[in-house]
């Protein structure tokens, strides 16, 4: 395959997944040559709109060993590897990243627990390389415009937020690895960490935690931070659609307010992994430590006990 030697140059792990084509049209956009993917699930069509010549991978081992002959023969070497693989995997990928010379550009959740990240902060500092995470909803401009206003707010006030999203997955979804805990973190990690996320990022750091709802496909509870007090609430089933999206054959619904006011932030989510990766390409990436917060928020959420408490007004009316 031959190379531009003034683009970056990419490998993509985990082809397959749901998110991939997001990383596929950000890479096109950047400018980006993708050299080489890896899926262990061969259904990866999607790959001829954007690079019908990258080299494809079923197997790890012979990917490892793709992009080693590359980097040994002295190029054309891999400047960035994008992880979209399952949660659990994150973060043997982003070591495989590093140990292949390249950056790291990984999907949320980065990692499942937070002395994940300590490991992954030490490779970084042997490597000498970086690990950039897709924390996207930091760049979406309502919610920037948000935290512009909350920081010119009263600073002794804290804020009334309610946070429901529901995002209607088939049977598909439990008998998945989404659907296992052990690989996903569960539906407040999976669902919900790029919220928590948000939240961090606009009201400040996490004060209280507490669980008022755990099923396999629900959870919702109360979190204060230092500027807010929220209760939010995340749903796969179907049946916690409000009424007038059941009606309108919608099967997604996001909403926050904030002292009773909407945030409205639904358009502008398909462009934001290209902004993404225009920041990362420019060094301005948001690094591990920006992500420990989160983490730290949906760890928690695994084994908190379940306490009585309400829900989002939205929720309750679903």
């Amino acid at each position: 395959m031959q190379t531009d030697q003034t683009k970056r140059n990419f490998a993509l792990i985990g082809l397959g997944g749901y998110i991939a084509p997001r990383h596929l049209k950000a890479i096109r956009e950047v400018d980006g040559n993708l050299l080489a993917a890896l899926d262990p699930n061969d259904s990866v069509g999607v790959i001829d709109s954007y690079y019908p010549d990258t080299r494809f991978f079923t197997e790890f081992e012979r990917f490892d060993r793709h992009i080693d002959k590359m980097r040994r023969a002295n190029g054309p070497n891999i400047d960035y590897v994008s992880i979209c693989s399952p949660n659990h995997l994150h973060d043997s990928h982003i070591r495989f990243a590093l140990r292949s010379e390249a950056d790291a550009i990984c999907e949320k959740p980065v990692v499942l627990n937070p002395w994940n990240i300590d490991g992954l902060q030490e490779i970084e500092r042997s490597t000498d390389r970086k690990i950039n995470t897709i924390l996207q909803l930091r760049l979406h401009p309502s919610i920037m415009e948000l935290r512009d206003r909350v920081k010119a707010a009263d600073q002794s006030a804290k804020h009334e937020v309610d946070l429901t999203y529901i995002t209607s997955r088939g049977n598909w979804y439990l008998r998945s690895w989404k659907g296992d805990d052990k690989k996903s973190g569960g539906i407040a990690t999976n669902i919900g960490v790029h919220f928590f996320d948000m939240l961090y990022f606009v009201f400040g750091d996490l004060q209280e935690n507490r669980l008022h709802l755990r099923e396999e496909t629900k959870a919702g509870g109360y979190l204060e931070y230092e500027r807010a007090r929220v209760r939010w609430f995340l749903s796969i089933d179907s049946d916690d659609l409000p009424a007038a999206q059941k009606e309108a054959g919608q099967r997604t619904f996001r909403s926050i307010t904030v002292d009773g006011s909407e945030i409205e932030f639904s358009a502008g989510f398909t462009d934001l992994h290209t902004l993404s990766y225009q920041e990362i390409l420019k060094g301005n990436g948001f690094p591990l430590s920006e992500t420990r917060p989160s983490i730290e928020t949906v760890a928690a959420i695994r084994t908190l006990p379940v306490t009585p408490g309400d829900l989002p007004e939205a929720a309750q009316k679903s």
